[in-house]
């Protein structure tokens, strides 16, 4: 398969805007090699062969949203990923380790392996506008989906042990620009971090909290965080959902030990 008909099957909103321009720069360099022998598309594999085909690209800039496929999530995840790696002037290898992990875990080793060769190439890129990056996908995107690109992120930024407050005010100002608000960047930031006050982070509630209020925001997060939210992305984000889902039910757990109730 091509490089012009795996961007035509995999791609959709993101094949045009600021995102597409990125993915198109490090392609150019990429030769058809990073096709396996089978045919697999480095990123977006689809569940069932079809001719790949160009398809006119919705302007991001209107208020239409459109579905968002497994390689519109990956390829926007790939450049958020590089902008955070590379935020404190050093790209450490604990760092592009757990990337590699993660895609390993989600999408098999050859999948991964191809889709790693794109990242470094978008790490190369100079001068990328996360502005510009971000209010696409925030355009585009569903919030479910932004809260999993930034549950991602931290996972990088702890990667290597310690966040730097250059890395930190990185992810802070990326989720801003994707819409994502306050309250849900200190519950998942506090999924990273252990301190008294994290299950009420992750719960998004006070330490004053009654009782009937911890269990409203228990349901409200379940509901937030539930795996099925991203179920479009394909069963192998659905799978990295659960890590969020599950840390909300032991935020609630722990405060029902600690409540009595």
């Amino acid at each position: 398969m091509s490089i012009s008909k795996w961007i035509g099957a995999s791609l959709g909103w993101s094949f045009g805007g600021p995102i597409g321009a990125i993915i198109g720069l490090a392609l150019g360099s990429i030769v058809d090699a990073v096709v396996d022998g089978q045919g697999m598309p480095l990123l977006g594999e689809q569940q069932k062969r079809r001719k790949p085909r160009y398809r006119k690209q919705p302007n991001y800039r209107t208020r239409q949203r459109p579905q968002t496929q497994s390689g519109d999530f990956e390829v926007s995840l790939l450049i958020l990923a590089s902008i955070v790696i590379k935020s404190d002037g050093k790209k450490d290898q604990r760092e592009l380790d757990f990337v590699r992990k993660q895609f390993v875990n989600m999408y098999g080793k050859t999948r991964a392996n191809n889709a790693f060769k794109l990242f470094k190439k978008i790490s190369e890129q100079k001068n990328i506008s996360k502005r510009q990056v971000c209010l696409q996908i925030k355009q585009m995107m569903d919030h479910a989906s932004r809260l999993q690109l930034l549950h991602f992120l931290f996972g990088i930024a702890k990667a290597d042990r310690h966040v730097s407050e250059i890395e930190m005010r990185e992810i802070y100002t990326i989720s801003g620009y994707l819409g994502i608000s306050s309250r849900d960047f200190e519950s998942i930031k506090a999924m990273f971090y252990n301190t008294e006050e994290n299950a009420y982070k992750i719960l998004e509630i006070d330490k004053t909290a009654t009782v009937d209020e911890i269990k409203r925001a228990y349901r409200k997060m379940a509901k937030k965080y539930h795996p099925d939210r991203v179920i479009h992305l394909g069963k192998e984000h659905q799978e990295g959902a659960e890590e969020k889902f599950r840390q909300v039910q032991e935020a609630y757990e722990y405060l029902q030990k600690e409540r009595g109730f």
